[in-house]
This record gives structure tokens, sequence and C-alpha cells, in this order.
């Protein structure tokens, strides 16, 4: 990768989240290590588990010999910026490659750690930064993270990773994720949904960490991510980490090129964005994905995967462009076919526009859906988000307090503010779909479409398709009227031609 050694900095800013991610890694490693010492201090026996062996690290070429304590956090970061640069570089991730044993996804993704920080001076700032992080404080850790990722989208570099988070927060609500519940996202990138649907958790169901079951499960079971991206699965897995979940599966995997026999029916809960980047060959596409839709289209090829993945009663709320619901191809239609008749489509969420600006400005969707193999669909409810609390330019200002963005406000919005952020009436709204809403009207922002309405336009998922404008109602004079007004008129011109012209005498 390139280094800006003009700068002393890094030039990829989602290289520097990686070099920050190993550092937290080996400080995480560090404070394990010292739970496990002060426990054998405690009992009066031996450690159970030296994350850091005794003795000393095997002398390389033209390397000596140092103690493994050298290679911990709170040992190197007293070290002279000279002193510190050569043990990380020489030591520590050469030890950090070596932890493949160790059987946590962190670890796994390790394996090919490179330091690539290009200075003393620069190492032992990042250091001692890090080194004020609360690292016990799971929301300081989380936000520091949240931060540093927002600044990959800021800079305009690999923007195509992170979906707003208020839109992931949308999609989460949407869902309600459950204690019992196994979560997948299959372009998993940061993990934006995993953290998001672990924040829920906690919030809504404080009993998945006080129950010895339901928090081995919240552990160890729920979470599952899947890339083809390395780099993304150390700073996704180590944002699990940060966001207080121990062990998440968090794997390499192209999920449209793989087969999917030890996924298939897996998950009870379906969240992503996936990447559409347009037309895959045949050859290279999972062959039970095209049992399902006979495509090249990534978008498609994606939500038969997540069909694929679901269990029968999961559910899912994906991203899709808008091309999804309005294509005229036949697998097009036939996979719009097959969540109507033989699944159960919930929602349709028309986005607007500028949502993932400023890198793309391409229109997308949310879809809501259940996987149930024997239909299920009556009404689909649909929602015009006009919106979504940011400005839809380039610069995606807040249009509101802090207090009045997201899906839950902390404070209520007033009719004004909600033309500027339509995201709590959304989730409100969406509540209803089976008892008031079937009423709404269709000139109204959300309203339901029987299923019937649905199969007579060929499937056709596009809201525009179904609503209705309001046309003015306009008052229209008789012609009698009309003829006396002009008579009228034509007597108070002349009126006035006379008294202009007595005016210029």
């Amino acid at each position: 990768m390139k280094i800006a050694t003009t700068s002393g900095g890094i030039s990829n800013p989602l290289e520097v989240i990686e070099q920050i991610t190993y550092l937290l890694f080996l400080r995480r490693l560090d404070d394990l290590h010292t739970l496990e010492e002060n426990k054998a201090n405690r009992l009066k026996r031996p450690m159970e588990r030296r994350i850091f062996p005794e003795g000393e690290f095997p002398e390389g070429e033209n390397i000596k010999k140092r103690p493994y304590d050298d290679l911990r956090w709170s040992r190197f970061k007293h070290f002279a910026a000279a002193d510190m640069f050569t043990v990380v570089n020489d030591f520590v991730f050469p030890f950090l490659r070596s932890l493949g044993g160790d059987d946590s996804t962190y670890a796994h993704h390790m394996k090919d750690a490179r330091f690539t920080i290009p200075t003393p001076a620069l190492l032992s700032k990042v250091v001692d930064l890090l080194a004020d992080i609360p690292m016990e404080d799971r929301d300081t850790k989380g936000d520091l993270y949240e931060y540093m990722l927002g600044k990959i989208a800021s800079a305009g570099q690999n923007g195509q990773f992170r979906t707003p988070r208020h839109i992931i927060q949308l999609m989460v609500e949407l869902t309600a994720p459950s204690p019992g519940d196994v979560i997948c996202d299959p372009a998993s990138g940061t993990c934006g949904f995993l953290v998001a649907a672990n924040e829920y958790l906690r919030e809504h169901h404080p009993e998945v960490l006080r129950d010895v079951k339901l928090k081995e499960h919240f552990h160890h079971g729920m979470f599952h991510g899947f890339d083809f991206d390395n780099t993304m699965l150390r700073i996704g897995s180590m944002n699990m980490l940060l966001h207080g979940v121990e062990s998440p599966d968090v794997r390499y995997k192209d999920s449209l090129a793989q087969e999917h026999s030890g996924d298939e029916e897996a998950y009870t809960l379906v969240l992503a964005n996936p990447p559409f980047a347009g037309s895959l060959d045949y050859e290279n596409t999972a062959k039970d994905l095209q049992e399902i839709v006979k495509t090249k289209k990534t978008e498609l090829l994606f939500l038969a995967l997540f069909l694929r993945l679901l269990k029968p009663g999961g559910r899912a709320a994906v991203i899709v462009p808008d091309g999804v619901l309005f294509g005229s191809s036949k697998a097009h239609k036939e996979l719009r076919r097959l969540l109507v008749e033989e699944q159960k489509l919930d929602g349709v969420i028309s986005l607007p526009g500028g949502v993932f600006k400023p890198y793309a400005g391409v229109s997308t969707a949310i879809l809501l859906f259940t996987k149930t193999n024997s239909g299920g669909t009556d009404f689909v409810w649909f929602y015009n988000v006009n919106a979504d609390g940011w400005s839809l330019d380039d610069k995606r200002a807040p249009l509101l307090a802090e207090d009045k963005l997201g899906t839950v406000p902390t404070v209520p919005l007033t009719a004004e503010e909600h033309l500027k952020n339509n995201l709590p009436d959304v989730l409100s709204h969406w509540q209803l779909r089976n008892t008031t809403e079937r009423e709404r009207p269709r000139t109204a922002q959300s309203f339901c479409v029987p299923k019937s309405d649905i199969a007579a336009q060929g499937y056709d998922l596009s809201l525009n398709r179904y609503k209705e404008v309001v046309h003015e109602q306009v008052d229209h004079l008789a012609p009698q009227e009309i003829l006396a007004n002009l008579a009228k008129l034509e007597v108070e011109i002349q009126q006035g031609m006379e008294k202009l012209e007595a005016l210029l005498k």
C-alpha cells in the first residue's frame, strides 16, 4: 500500500483503521492476560491460560531475543519511541500472526497482519491516544470505532462499505431482533447491521446478558457475517468485539460464488445492504442460487441467497436498487412473483435518492419479507420516505437537532419537523400495518395494497404504480356568470379610460 511519507502518515483511511485495529487487539490481549494473572494470584495456583508465553520470543534473522513480556501493551507503551517501534515491528506483529491456534474469530483474522505505520513518532502518538481510552466502557469503545468508520466514509474512500447508521437503525427497529434470533449479514463489511442488532437487544432484552443460556447464544451463536475482503473482516470483527460481543462468526465467504449447504435455512433474521455490482458469470455463481432464479444480476442473486439462508418463519430487511421493484426481465418478474406468491412480502419502503450520497445517487428501497415457502401475502404495506433527517445533497448535513434525528428520537417531532425526518413515522405506521393502515387512502404517505392488485400489475412493486395523486378541486363558474363578470369588467375599464382622458386634458 502506498505510504505518504511526506505527511508522516498513511494515505488510505481504511489502512489507518486497520492499524488501529491491530493495536486495540493487542491491548485486549494484554487485558485478558492480566485477568488470568489476577485470577491465578487470587486462587494461589498457576495460570490456566497464558496468552503471552513465559520466556523469550524466538530469535529471528537479525533480531535479538526479547522477553514475551515486552510484547504486552502495558509494557511497550512505556518504551521510548524508537524501541517501541522495533518491538512492535519485529516482535509483536510476528507474534500476532502466530495466534492462529486461538479459536477466537479475532485471532483468525490476524494471521496475515502487517505493520505499516511508517515512523516511530507516529506509532508513539497513536499508542498514547489509544492508552487514554477506557476499554472497560463498551459505549466509549464502540463510539470510538464508529467515529473512525465514519471518517472512512467522509474521506470519500471505501464509503461503499458503510450504510448510514440511521438507515441501519430503522431496519433493525422494523425487524425487532429477539433473544432467540440467529442473525446474518451475508455482505457484512464493517458489521454495522450486526452491531446495531446487538445494541437493540441490550436495550430491549437485557435478559440476554443475565440468563446463562441466552448469554452463551448471544456471544457465540447469534451473530454471523460474511465478506470476501480480509481487511473488512478484521475491522468488522473488531467492531463487534468493541461493542461487547465476545465471539461472533465473522468469516471469509464469497456469498454469491459458493454453495450454501452448510448455511441453508440456518438463520432467523437477515439484515443486509449487499453490493450491487452488475452481473456475474454463470460459472462463478453458486448453482443453488441459480435454481431459485436464473440470472447474472447480483441484486437478484442476493435476494435468492437471502431466501436460501432463512429458516421458514425467518424474516429479512434488505436494501435493493429500485430496478428490482419494476425491472421487466423474466428473472425480475419471477423473483417478485416468488416473494409475493410463495413467501410473505410484508413491506416496501421507498428511500429518497440522496440517502447514499456522496458515493451514489441511485434510488433504493427496503424490502421486508418473511420466508414461509407457502405464501401468506395478503396485503403489502408501502411507505414513501421523502426525508431522512439529513440533506439529500453531497454534504448530507443534519436538518434537525441531534435529539430529533434517527428512528427513535429522544424528543417527539412536530408536524413541521416530520417533513425533515420521516423515519419515526415509518416505524409507527409499520406497527399498524395489519390494522388501521389497511384503511388509509392511496394518496397518503403510507398505505396497503392487496395482493390481487399487485398480481394484476405483473407483480410491479414500485410505490408510484399504486399511489394516487390528489387533484385540487377547481370551482367552475356557470357560462352566464362568466359573461356577466366580463361585461362588468368591460364597464370598469371604460370608466377608467374616461378618467385618464380627463386628467390628461
